[in-house]
């Protein structure tokens, strides 16, 4: 099953290699603008890059949850064109940003914390989690299609389909998780006080999000099933008796 048709059936212009390119070009610009404004506060004001970089997440954030919060006023006056056009308005720009922050942690300025022998370790740690991050991340796209994770669904709800993977027995938001290992991977990496509390802070700001944003749409639409599976399957970091179902999803898909 070719999981792009669905998206391309409600936003029949993606097929025109213009507009993907356009969209593209959106996207782009706005990690752009937003990496350029947290390099300008580290370089004019170094002791303003904490404020830099949360004003990056706060942004991306609001921004891109506008596409949950307005569902129904767009759904009410666009219609069918409800999902382009939320998408178009807010995920398209905010979720660059979240990117551009994330990333950002990467190069933020101050001294080094983790020196000597911790140096050679975080090292390594930093790569473990993002290797299992970016294959975590990447299978879950094969496995779960742009369909699920362009959040189509959201604005068709009677459209969703099923998606058995093992992987939803383990964690609940897979994908999320990827993101967090790669994100505390870049904070190890770079080592400063702030780089590492901000790859600590990834599950917490990812959890806001998730209780915030995303899980009340999926309680609505999926009900009290939805809630009982969040109580038993976490999020971002399986549990030990998973761990085998985990690697197993990383290695092969399955």
């Amino acid at each position: 099953m070719n999981t792009a048709d669905p998206v391309l059936d409600h936003v029949p212009e993606l097929r025109a290699r213009s507009r993907r390119l356009l969209a593209l070009s959106i996207a782009l610009a706005s990690f752009a603008a937003a990496t350029a404004a947290m390099i300008t506060v580290d370089w004019l004001w170094p002791p303003w890059t904490a404020i830099g970089q949360i004003a990056g997440i706060v942004t991306g954030f609001v921004i891109a949850a506008q596409f949950f919060w307005r569902r129904r006023v767009y759904g009410e006056k666009y219609g069918g064109l409800g999902y382009r056009n939320a998408f178009l308005h807010f995920m398209l720009p905010g979720l660059p940003i979240l990117f551009a922050a994330i990333a950002h942690n990467l190069y933020l300025p101050g001294e080094r914390m983790l020196t000597g022998w911790a140096t050679p370790l975080a090292s390594l740690v930093g790569l473990y989690l993002a290797i299992t991050g970016l294959l975590l991340y990447v299978r879950s796209y094969i496995a779960f299609g742009v369909d699920n994770l362009s959040m189509l669904y959201v604005y068709f709800p009677a459209e969703g389909r099923l998606v058995n993977s093992s992987i939803y027995g383990v964690l609940r938001h897979p994908a999320y998780s990827g993101v967090v290992r790669i994100g505390l991977a870049f904070g190890l990496w770079r080592g400063t006080v702030f780089s590492i509390i901000f790859g600590l802070f990834m599950p917490i700001g990812l959890t806001l999000w998730l209780r915030l944003v995303e899980e009340p749409e999926l309680i609505e639409r999926f009900g009290e099933s939805y809630a009982e599976y969040r109580r038993k399957v976490p999020a971002f970091w399986p549990r030990v008796r998973d761990v085998r179902t985990f690697f197993r999803f990383l290695t092969s898909g399955q």
